[in-house]
């Protein structure tokens, strides 16, 4: 029996799993103090009221023999795959066909397994900080990766590659840096892609931050893309599903693999769960898209207060805007893991290292604006006080 070693090179922790070991550590010695947690990018709001009565609707149906339903299609219902063209991409000027669109157990799932569609000899590029799962997918495959740094300099957007790479990963809005494109900036990637004959895997779970008009909210807005791109997108953020687990992919035609997708879908999953995806049907529905509306609203405010007050006190800061997330330079004499401990230790704060999504995210801490407002509001003005002491 041989193991894969791939798999024995990753980093004996996942990130976020090691920010919970820190905290849970410090939580054991010091059970009276408050955590405030800006660090992981989970949801805090409840699902709105029309994706909840969806849900027992659903439950209910399965409770009944005519009603009843077992397994159903591994790309998903086509009423769901359907709604997802109608609201998410027609109002773009995006045309898709249903066997295109393929539902998932969330995002993070389909960005992983896509991998199996490609040869172990393609070289992947890799933004860098950049979400682990894409750097750890690929190394689980035995890939090389060429990363493509993203750094205050060059506004967290790479250069072009300089050599040949097969698959690229791009994620925008970004995770972590909360930076964009413009449509002119992304179709310089598709104009890559088609000369080189690489593929694009497109993270677009945070699309539904997004408000400026010169952001696109889909890849597909690029001409030209629909040859070199896959779509891959999540309810987790724009619905509040991330305990519900449910997104879904775009593989179009003209990539050759479409095909291939269904082939691996029918073989290696069963289709996402009848109630999520009546969940996620209910997020189109006027008053599922208006309670949807309101959460994010909600994020969006707060991540805007993160980025002012934590501007005001002097730090450097970006993303928060178009984006969910505050990428923040630490202070000097701290890196990113000693700023974290910083931060733990003296303020009871919790964000994320930078240092954990790559080499060029050292020096820099990630805030999420996905906390609870007061937690937000509170750390603030910790980390004021901790300013004025001095400790920083």
């Amino acid at each position: 029996m041989q193991v894969n070693t791939h798999l024995q090179q990753l980093q004996g922790n996942y990130l976020f799993t090691e920010i919970v070991n820190r905290t849970e550590a410090y939580k054991a010695t010091h059970p009276e103090q408050r955590l405030l947690r800006l660090g992981v990018g989970d949801v805090t709001l409840p699902l709105p009221q029309p994706i909840i009565h969806a849900m027992h609707q659903a439950v209910e149906e399965l409770a009944h023999e005519d009603t009843f339903r077992g397994y159903g299609p591994e790309e998903g219902y086509i009423w769901l795959r359907q709604a997802i063209i109608d609201n998410d991409y027609q109002p773009l000027g995006i045309d898709l066909s249903t066997d295109e669109v393929f539902i998932s157990d969330g995002a993070g799932s389909d960005l992983g397994n896509l991998s199996e569609l490609f040869g172990r000899n393609n070289r992947v590029g890799i933004l860098e900080p950049t979400y682990p799962a894409y750097l750890d997918t690929s190394a689980m495959a035995g890939r090389e990766v060429v990363f493509l740094p993203c750094t205050a300099e060059n506004h967290f957007v790479p250069e072009l590659p300089k050599e040949q790479v097969d698959l690229i990963y791009l994620c925008y809005p970004n995770n972590p840096t909360g930076a964009t494109l413009t449509h002119a900036q992304l179709a310089q990637w598709v104009d890559y892609a088609r000369e080189h004959h690489s593929i694009i895997i497109f993270d677009a779970a945070y699309e539904s931050f997004i408000e400026d008009s010169d952001v696109p909210h889909s890849i597909y807005e690029i001409k030209g893309a629909d040859e070199v791109a896959i779509e891959v997108r999540s309810y987790s953020k724009s619905a509040g599903f991330t305990a519900v687990r449910c997104g879904y992919t775009v593989v179009p035609k003209k990539t050759g693999l479409q095909a291939m997708w269904l082939r691996r879908q029918c073989t290696k999953f069963n289709g996402a769960s009848y109630i999520a995806q009546r969940g996620a049907m209910a997020s189109y529905s006027p008053e599922g898209k208006a309670g949807a509306q309101a959460n994010l609203a909600y994020y969006k405010q707060t991540a805007d207060i993160l980025l002012t007050g934590l501007r005001k006190m002097g730090y450097q800061v970006f993303g928060g805007k178009n984006a969910p997330y505050i990428w923040c330079r630490v202070p000097k004499g701290y890196d990113s893991w000693s700023f974290f401990d910083h931060l733990l230790n003296t303020c009871q704060v919790v964000c994320t290292p930078g240092v954990g999504f790559g080499k060029s995210g050292e020096g820099y801490v990630r805030f999420s604006a996905f906390s609870k407002r007061e937690d937000c509001e509170e750390a603030l003005k910790r980390l004021k006080s901790l300013a004025h002491s001095k400790n920083l």
